[in-house]
């Protein structure tokens, strides 16, 4: 009972937790999500691919013609600067100086050097006070200190190499030191350096967007930059891939790549060579920033696929009920029909196939109705399983060898008892007896075979198998010992005489299956163990006991109950002469008689001086000499 109760309990929380709505709403929105998912990644996928290769090939193109602008204009400054150098050498009048300065308005300061006992030594300079306004010797100072300061960095420039420097960190606006090698003077190699601004550079440096390109050394150094903070404080760039890149790089047209910071910032550039210098130029866009759009696109598809999945999970909602509202109804009456109520009648709902499924369920209860009524009325002249086993069928016809115990029992006195009573009055007192008896075989798994009289035959493992069989056999009867004990309780009249029985149990082989003709059949035992269950039953008025079992009965259980052996005897078409014990009790039963005598007198049976003869003598008949001879009672 617990464990269907436990069943139940378990199936009733599966069911509300797995209703139809619920997995409509489920599936559907997995659906949704899975779909829409897919197509957001897809589509941001493909947008952020496309996005990358549009960034890159403007990083390439803004890099590209960058370098050509920085380029272009340092081989225009480094052919005026020669010819400078060449007036300056020449001595030409202050009319070309003017003219460079004017065109060359950014360039603060030009000189000549040598090199000579491992320092510049100058040979010819000139300061712009042409556009500028600068104040000769603090120019003059500053530029010279620079220059002394530096030199070493200069040495390059003497051997053919073209040098930038920057030196805005040590002048009050962002300059860039130039220098780049002049002709032979008096068999010395010399070279022509100069100090230039940056504004016009800058200039075309400065974006709006989020595009950043920076010009820088061979060392790395920012020499130009959208952001005047990193020339002042000469930015070094060498620890990034890009610039790694850009060192190693022996091409002269831009390359692009992707690469991350020491702060893990994700990148995507692009960069050149200068070609006449060791630096080149660096283009970079925050990898992040430049999808921004990409990611915001997908933040709406995202809100887009919640508005669309909850738009759809209240559709479906509304669908599923109506589809489940039935349902569920056809569920509450499975339920009733599980617990025994078989008088359902649900009415249709629809004429699609919810509707023709509770037409159908409306039949199954009807039918179910009327077999449970025909087991129930089959169960109350068979045993209820044996009509439950017949109605699916499961008896066969004809019978089965089986091994089984075999009880009868039978009312002393009975026709003394009924000529007493009226005959309503024996039905009446019959069928209180038969109740009490017949429970405790059915409490033992045994079923009565069937009623002769006041007499009772019963079975136990002729239906079903059962190993313990007749240790079960024996238990029910010492059931119906108690059971009598309890139903004399306030008996001892006419009318309601105190009850004894004397009950036989012998166990056996027999044929177990359907016995009788085409018209009527019965469900019964046949054997030799049958015949001996009955003459043992009938031993119990000359022993003086209540329950007597065979020695093969015994064999089975001679560890489990207390037995006193009988006196042998000789049965009617046996040759073999029989050992009969009376059973006592259970050995593990403490109030259990320890002898016959006492036995005796708790069931309240008193020996006859006839029966004590019979009991003795050797070839005593049982009853009258006339009847026949079933047993014989030996020494």
């Amino acid at each position: 009972m617990d464990y269907n109760k436990n069943l139940a309990t378990n199936y009733n929380i599966a069911l509300s937790s797995y209703t139809i709505t619920r997995k409509l709403l489920l599936i559907i929105s997995i659906i949704i999500l899975v779909s829409l998912s897919v197509i957001i990644s897809l589509a941001t996928y493909f947008f952020k691919k496309d996005g990358i290769t549009r960034i890159e090939e403007n990083t390439l193109e803004v890099v590209g013609i960058q370098a050509n602008n920085i380029i272009s204009k340092f081989i225009s400054t480094s052919k005026n600067l020669k010819l400078l150098g060449d007036e300056l050498i020449s001595n030409k009048s202050e009319r070309f100086e003017k003219l460079f300065f004017e065109n060359e308005s950014e360039i603060l300061y030009v000189g000549i050097y040598k090199k000579e006992n491992g320092e510049l030594k100058l040979i010819k300079k000139i300061i712009n006070n042409y556009t500028q306004g600068l104040n000769e010797k603090e120019s003059n100072l500053s530029f010279d200190k620079i220059i002394t300061t530096h030199q070493e960095d200069f040495f390059s420039s003497i051997e053919g190499g073209t040098l930038l420097r920057n030196f805005s960190d040590e002048y009050p606006t962002p300059i860039i030191g130039m220098s780049i090698p002049f002709e032979e003077i008096n068999s010395e190699k010399s070279i022509i350096l100069c100090f230039l601004k940056l504004s016009s550079i800058l200039e075309s440096f400065q974006t709006s967007g989020i595009t950043k390109t920076v010009l820088v050394d061979e060392k790395g150094n920012i020499l130009a930059s959208p952001n005047q903070e990193d020339i002042i404080n000469k930015v070094n760039l060498s620890n990034l891939e890009i610039f790694k890149a850009l060192d190693t790089s022996k091409s002269n047209i831009p390359l692009k790549m992707e690469f991350k910071d020491s702060n893990g910032i994700e990148f995507i550039g692009s960069y050149k060579k200068l070609g006449f210098s060791g630096g080149g130029l660096i283009t970079i866009v925050e990898k992040d920033k430049a999808l921004e759009e990409v990611y915001a696109i997908q933040r709406r598809n995202i809100y887009l696929m919640i508005a669309v999945l909850m738009f759809a999970i209240i559709i479906v909602y509304v669908f599923a009920n109506s589809l489940t509202k039935p349902i569920l109804k056809l569920v509450t009456a499975a339920r009733q029909i599980e617990s025994g109520n078989y008088h359902v009648n649900l009415p249709i709902p629809s004429k699609d196939e919810v509707g023709v499924l509770t037409h159908s369920f409306n039949s199954m209860s009807k039918g179910l109705d009327e077999r449970e009524k025909m087991k129930d009325a089959f169960g109350k002249f068979v045993n209820k399983e044996l009509a439950e086993m017949a109605m699916k069928g499961e008896i066969k016809l004809g019978g089965e060898r089986k091994y089984c115990a075999i009880f009868f029992s039978d009312i002393r006195s009975f026709t003394s008892i009924s000529e007493k009573l009226e005959p309503e009055e024996v039905v009446e007192f019959l069928n209180a007896y038969m109740t009490e008896m017949v429970n405790c075989v059915n409490r033992t798994n045994g079923i009565v075979d069937k009623f002769i009289g006041d007499a009772i035959m019963a079975t136990w493992g002729a239906l079903k198998q059962d190993d313990n069989a007749v240790e079960n056999s024996i238990n029910g009867t010492l059931m119906m010992r108690e059971a009598l004990l309890r139903f004399n309780k306030g008996r001892g009249s006419d009318k309601k005489p105190i009850i004894k029985i004397g009950c036989g149990i012998n166990s056996g082989y027999v044929i177990s299956g359907q016995i009788g003709s085409n018209e009527r059949l019965e469900y019964t035992v046949i054997g030799d163990a049958v015949n001996l269950a009955s003459r043992i039953e009938s031993l119990n008025k000359p022993f003086g006991t209540d329950i007597l079992i065979s020695e093969e009965a015994y064999s089975k259980v001679d560890t489990i109950f207390n037995v006193e052996k009988m006196q042998t005897i000789k049965v009617k078409g046996k040759e073999e002469a029989q050992t009969i014990y009376a059973v006592l009790g259970r050995k593990d039963d403490p109030t259990c008689p320890k002898t016959l005598k006492e036995l005796r007198e708790i069931i309240g049976i008193e020996m006859d001086e006839e029966d004590k003869t019979v009991s003795k003598k050797k070839g005593k008949k049982s009853s009258a000499e006339e009847k026949e001879v079933k047993y014989e009672i030996l020494e």
